[in-house]
């Protein structure tokens, strides 16, 4: 009898010996599939087939998790380009260029006055765009609506009016309405203007919940500065108050108190005629100053952010200088020169420093 069980035992060990055995051939199979894969098929490991915790063979079919992102990335970038419906560096087109390409502008010599008159009242706003051929750009924008009512007047100074074009949106609300424009500048300085109805394809609205930066309240007779990197190409400001009277001085600055564009506001109601333009801003060291010319009891909420960011911009990349073209004329340090006289912008005169 001991002998049958001794026999039964070694029976036993010998079956559990031979099933371990041949397990391990399946694993080395396993092991030696994955070795005879091609190159090509080794670089996507995803398609291959893997051992599950069960231990059975699991196929996973169809394209690679890398590739799938890829294609999601691809398409995401895609609709952001079309979306800016821009260059190829994905910048925002600026207004004044929307504007301009919907018709062809209206040229207003210096010391002239040309009207634009909407007679729809379903016009609830309209878009002014002023350039030049790089002269300077000086002149009055006003809004008639009814005999001598003027809700909205301002006052546009350009130093460039080819480099900064001005662009702004005037509120026009209920009924028929007119906006004058008049260059005030003299006859060497005339200027190129667009007036346009506001329409869904102009990427520009006063509605406030579309603009992520925090409103600002400035008192009457405080002043706000917003300073923005040299990738912002272009700012949007939006300045509207609580019903009162709005009375503004808008400045772009580039460099100590060198004013690049200026606009002088004024509206009857700041919150039926908000107002929202946006500002050029090429190259560096460009500073947004807002200044409230109210008295304290007229406050009023501005909203200053970049419109279009130049998402190719570097900062470690060198920005060249230099002119291309000669300088005629006078220089910006008043008088030609530094040491008096009126020469043609250079810093010695007769011979001397």
């Amino acid at each position: 009898m001991k002998t049958y069980s001794k026999i039964a035992l070694l029976s036993a060990l010998q079956q559990s010996s031979d099933a371990l055995v041949s397990n391990i051939p399946r694993a080395r199979t396993q092991t030696q599939r994955c070795m005879s894969m091609s190159p090509s098929d080794r670089q996507s490991p995803m398609t291959d087939s893997y051992v599950g915790r069960s231990g059975e063979d699991t196929m996973r079919s169809g394209p690679s998790y890398a590739d799938d992102l890829e294609a999601r990335l691809s398409g995401i970038d895609g609709s952001r380009a079309a979306g800016y419906g821009s260059n190829a560096s994905g910048v925002k087109p600026s207004l004044a260029k929307q504007i301009f390409a919907k018709s062809a502008p209206t040229k207003v010599q210096g010391g002239t006055l040309k009207t634009f008159t909407f007679n729809s009242p379903s016009v609830d706003a309209v878009h002014v765009a002023l350039k030049t051929n790089g002269r300077p750009l000086d002149a009055d924008i006003e809004l008639w609506q009814g005999p001598d009512n003027t809700p909205v007047k301002m006052r546009v100074y350009v130093e460039d009016g080819s480099k900064r074009p001005f662009s702004c949106m005037v509120a026009t609300p209920r009924g028929p309405a007119t906006i004058a424009l008049r260059n005030i500048g003299h006859m060497e300085f005339p200027l190129d203007a667009n007036v346009v109805a506001d329409t869904p394809d102009l990427a520009a609205s006063t509605d406030t919940d579309e603009l992520r930066s925090e409103p600002l309240i400035i008192q009457g007779g405080a002043l706000r500065t917003y300073p923005f990197d040299p990738m912002a190409k272009s700012i949007q400001i939006l300045l509207n108050t609580d019903g009162r009277p709005l009375n503004a001085r808008i400045e772009l600055l580039q460099g100590p108190n060198n004013i690049k564009q200026l606009v002088e506001l004024y509206t009857e109601d700041g919150m039926d005629r908000p107002f929202f333009m946006v500002v050029e801003s090429p190259g560096s060291g460009n500073v947004v100053r807002i200044v409230n010319t109210a008295t304290v009891e007229f406050p009023l909420t501005a909203r200053v952010e970049a419109y279009s960011i130049d998402d190719a911009y570097d900062a470690y990349e060198p920005t060249m200088g230099g002119d291309a073209e000669p300088i005629m004329g006078g220089s910006s340090f008043g008088g030609g020169s530094f040491g008096g006289g009126g020469g043609g912008g250079s810093f010695m005169q007769n011979g001397r420093w």
